[in-house]
């Protein structure tokens, strides 16, 4: 029998397509585990390092900012701390790339005395500076705040401000509407930062005693000054002193959404109507 010609070593040999294995196929729901996973680290980034959305849960800040409004603080300004991340987690201590506010900025913090829940409010003192309101003028630094009688601010009453927050005094009607009419004034700080406030007559918070602010602390307070828990008080009586540079969370940039309370989520044409259209996009 004649012998087979076996091909030469060198020559390179077909392989054969059993030994093609086929590439594994993805786990979709892998796939939007990761994609969760990364669109959870990317928000947590941009609300810890850029701006943070905040809704107004109460008064305190009228006539600047209405219930219903909600606004983006910015996170850079005053330096990161434990509460510039969303949970006050993680727990840093200190600052890093601390700075110092201006008078006159509205600020977010996180509130005292148990670090529980973001509050807004203007700052008004620095540290170093005193501070005592005498028959409702600000007494800053020994010299009275410029305060001018401006327009009464006129809020309408709506689902998120009813009547059961305007007192029967202030209660009127315009446009054939329920609405609520205060008294307001124009403040003006020590190189001309104003802002408007609500007066609403004599109150306890309109004397105090004569505040010095400590280092690393500033005194805030709320716009509307004869409805505000703030630095006027203590802890104790319901208020939270002086507020540690390293709560401060961010400052208030701009307002990007605005509801009377109005809305119903289940009826979507509601949220059109709801809207105050004209307070969006306002700035601080």
């Amino acid at each position: 029998m004649a012998e087979q010609d076996t091909p030469p070593d060198d020559i390179p040999q077909p392989i054969g397509k059993a030994s093609t294995a086929p590439p594994a196929k993805r786990s979709e729901t892998g796939d939007t585990l990761r994609f969760l996973v990364k669109l959870a680290i990317i928000v947590w980034l941009f609300r810890s390092f850029l701006f943070a959305p905040y809704s107004i849960p109460s008064e305190s800040m009228l006539p600047r900012l209405l219930i219903g409004d909600y606004l983006f603080v910015s996170k850079w300004n005053f330096g990161y701390s434990r509460w510039s991340f969303p949970f006050g987690f993680p727990p840093i201590p200190g600052r890093v790339f601390g700075g110092t506010p201006t008078r006159g900025d509205t600020v977010v913090f996180r509130g005292p005395p148990v670090n529980d829940h973001d509050v807004i409010k203007r700052v008004i003192g620095l540290p170093g500076d005193t501070i005592q309101m005498k028959g409702g003028v600000l007494i800053l630094n020994g010299r009275a705040v410029p305060k001018q009688r401006i327009a009464d601010f006129v809020v309408p009453l709506t689902p998120n401000y009813g009547a059961d927050k305007c007192m029967a005094q202030f209660q009127d009607v315009a446009n054939g509407k329920p609405v609520c009419r205060y008294p307001r004034f124009r403040e003006t700080l020590p190189g001309g930062r104003s802002y408007e406030v609500l007066d609403m007559g004599q109150t306890i918070a309109d004397d105090t005693e004569l505040f010095t602010v400590p280092a690393g602390r500033v005194f805030l307070m709320g716009d509307n000054r004869d409805n505000s828990e703030d630095s006027r008080f203590s802890q104790a009586s319901g208020g939270f002193g002086y507020v540690p540079m390293e709560n401060i969370e961010g400052k208030a940039v701009v307002i990007f959404w605005s509801t009377d309370g109005s809305a119903n989520w289940f009826l979507p044409w509601t949220w059109v109507t709801a809207a105050r259209w004209s307070r969006i996009g306002g700035g601080f």
